[in-house]
């Protein structure tokens, strides 16, 4: 069956989305390298693997599923696809470590396989047993975090362009299947087809919400630049079509603040989730709406705040505060663990971690029924018995990587509303 990627919203009724289970890749990691793979600590895979069963196992349930492995196994087994990709991988790079030859020599399974686990380095003379490192391909540690290097936006997906090197291969990875893989109709855009390897242009897929067909909201801070919002500025002039965008600048540090997604999520079509602090009160950081027309930009112009934007948009959101409304500790050390990280798979009808209990009861409050995830995988509770509903998944690992369901999934067909 061929998949028709199609997402012009956050909420509607989830038809399919990419999946990747974490895997050998996160345990290939210790204290001293994980700031270089982009952790504050280690993670214990047994216990991720055994939430994130949670995680697929009600999202298998509820809608089609694939895991982004056995779909690059598929594309490499043509060996034009597989050359072609080997290649790209060393593009206006140094094979210092002579790995080309190895990656060639690999069948379409172990090459998919070590392109996300890591090549380990052969200490075939004394430089390499000298060196410290011990892979000649990184291991992907972060690609369970599908979001971010590639994003479905109407009929198109944008492959983001990391801020991070260490994660450019993800994106590779994800052009590749949706370029060449026979069950998605779609056509990718990238920034790196047109920028330099040191252009400041970065845009990552936590940073990017389709809010309706003609809003995209866009954090930028850490990891997506303005530059990054420029290339979609520029792509909707060529293409003379209408576009609204909503920019909300995000602090740099801490790293819960890496994407806009970790402040502000859709939960229905008139409620979402924010991060109070950022998204509502007054502070320094800025949102701006830029809206395009007839292949120019009409204004670019500062706005109060982003549901403020939204509602001269004809969007108006309640909005529900991550970590509650009483005390605003208890709201950091909430959005620290991806407490406004949540995914809809239907309106009103959201996943999220368990471990957020103020965030919790703040939607409880708004008439969402609290399942917990083993009740809707063993058949016990049907989603679609409740109006509105949050699946809560046991996450005190996954959450220490860095980010929530959101972050996990990189949906591909959403019903339209």
């Amino acid at each position: 069956m061929k998949y028709k990627v199609n997402i012009t919203n956050e909420v509607g009724k989830l038809n399919a989305v990419i999946l990747h289970s974490p895997g050998k890749e996160v345990e290939n990691m210790t204290p001293r390298n994980a700031q270089k793979a982009l952790y504050s600590d280690i993670l214990n895979l047994n216990i991720a693997k055994k939430e994130y069963e949670q995680f697929d196992g009600v999202l298998s349930k509820l809608t089609k599923t694939f895991q982004v492995i056995d779909l690059l196994k598929d594309v490499l087994n043509d060996d034009k696809v597989r050359n072609s990709f080997i290649e790209s991988l060393f593009k206006n790079k140094t094979d210092k470590y002579n790995l080309k030859e190895r990656l060639f020599e690999m069948n379409p399974e172990e090459l998919a396989e070590q392109l996300i686990t890591g090549v380990v380095m052969k200490k075939d003379n004394l430089s390499k047993f000298l060196s410290d490192e011990r892979y000649s391909l990184q291991p992907l540690h972060n690609f369970f975090f599908m979001r971010d290097a590639s994003m479905a936006i109407k009929n198109e997906v944008l492959i983001g362009r990391m801020a991070n090197k260490v994660r450019r291969r993800e994106s590779l990875i994800m052009k590749t299947i949706f370029d060449n893989h026979p069950y998605f109709d779609t056509k990718t855009v990238s920034p790196d087809e047109i920028c330099s390897e040191d252009n400041a242009t970065t845009i990552e897929g936590g940073d990017v919400l389709v809010a309706r067909e003609d809003i995209l909201i866009i954090g930028i801070g850490a990891r997506t630049t303005p530059e990054g919002v420029d290339f979609l500025i520029d792509k909707y002039k060529k293409e003379n079509k209408s576009m609204d965008i909503i920019v909300q600048e995000l602090p740099k540090k801490p790293e819960s603040f890496i994407h806009l997604d970790m402040v502000f999520t859709f939960l229905d079509k008139d409620i979402c989730m924010v991060y109070e602090p950022i998204v509502i009160k007054n502070n320094k950081y800025s949102t701006v709406h830029i809206n395009i027309d007839n292949g120019k930009v009409n204004f670019i112009r500062n706005e109060n705040n982003l549901l403020s934007a939204l509602k001269k948009l004809g969007m108006e959101l309640k909005p529900v505060l991550c970590g509650g409304d009483k005390d605003p500790w208890i709201q950091e050390r909430e959005q620290w663990h991806s407490g406004a990280n949540f995914f809809a798979v239907a309106p009103g009808k959201i996943l999220g971690y368990e471990r957020n209990h103020y965030t919790l009861e703040a939607l409880n409050k708004e008439g969402f029924e609290i399942i917990r995830a083993k009740d809707i995988i063993n058949g016990k509770k049907d989603i679609n018995d409740y109006k509105r509903a949050v699946i809560t998944i046991e996450g005190s690992e996954l959450a220490r990587g860095g980010g929530g369901c959101r972050c996990m999934t990189m949906p591909i067909n959403r019903d339209k509303i």
